[in-house]
């Protein structure tokens, strides 16, 4: 998951103005391991995940990882596929 989190937001949760991170390519993927709201906010809230937050971002990913695998970072496979933790990546 640090590498997914790292492609998918560099480790960012909100943008510089405050606000929720939204993706590029696809803005209803949110937060720092950008889950998509289409597919996911309704069972994220059922679980009692705000995913707009860091903390439930991150539970819900580890989540829906647990349940699905990388399969739905599967757009950023590109970037994660192969790394070990990125944590010393440099800038």
């Amino acid at each position: 998951m640090i590498d997914i989190a790292f492609c998918e937001s560099r480790f960012r949760q909100f943008n510089k103005s405050g606000d929720v991170l939204r993706g590029e390519v696809n803005t209803d993927d949110v937060g720092v391991v950008q889950i998509n709201t289409y597919y996911h906010q309704k069972d994220a809230s059922a679980l009692g995940f705000d995913i707009m937050t860091l903390e439930g971002n991150m539970a819900y990913g580890k989540y829906l990882y647990e349940k699905q695998g990388t399969r739905p970072w599967n757009s950023s496979k590109p970037c994660w596929q192969g790394r070990t933790n990125l944590v010393a990546i440099k800038n």
